[in-house]
């Protein structure tokens, strides 16, 4: 009987990560401006033109960051497309979402309680926002983590539909 491999859970996971970063910095540090990637509270509520430079500086390195890192989650993507993988929707969606939980969960625990070089929202409840940033995170993770792992889904590849 062949034995058909389907697609490993790297690019998704990668992709996904990339996605969380770039939700973070779009949503968090573009769209609420609750915090910048360097955020130290004094620069955050005192805002001047010069830290106002400063933080879309790192703002903007982070987000090339985020773009290399998607680039290297599709090309291990189409790398494993050109092996001839079977792709699994599941297995792929499951991945990015555990990618981008994990991704939330280190970024949270090093940015904000190791490093403390910004926190998710400063002010009133900011331990809370903080704590629920990493259970957000390992929610979105675990809920990936069991989606690459159903075996229910029929998968496709070139030569056409296969059961797994």
């Amino acid at each position: 009987m062949e034995q058909h491999r389907t697609l490993p859970l790297t690019p998704g996971f990668v992709i996904g990560a990339s996605l969380a970063g770039f939700f973070d910095g779009i949503m968090l540090h573009q769209v609420l401006q609750w915090h910048h990637m360097i955020c130290i509270e004094e620069h955050c509520i005192t805002k001047t033109v010069a830290t106002m430079e400063q933080q879309n500086f790192y703002d903007g390195l982070f987000h090339a960051g985020m773009l290399v890192l998607l680039l290297i989650g599709l090309a291990n993507l189409t790398n494993a497309f050109a092996q001839g993988l079977i792709f699994s929707q599941r297995r792929f969606w499951g991945s990015i979402l555990f990618g981008a939980g994990v991704f939330n969960v280190v970024e949270g625990i090093l940015d904000h309680h190791i490093l403390q070089i910004h926190h998710v929202r400063f002010g009133p409840g900011q331990p809370a926002w903080d704590i629920g940033f990493l259970v957000m995170g390992a929610f979105i993770a675990v809920g990936g983590w069991l989606l690459t792992r159903d075996r229910r889904e029929r998968v496709t590849s070139p030569a056409g539909p296969a059961t797994l």
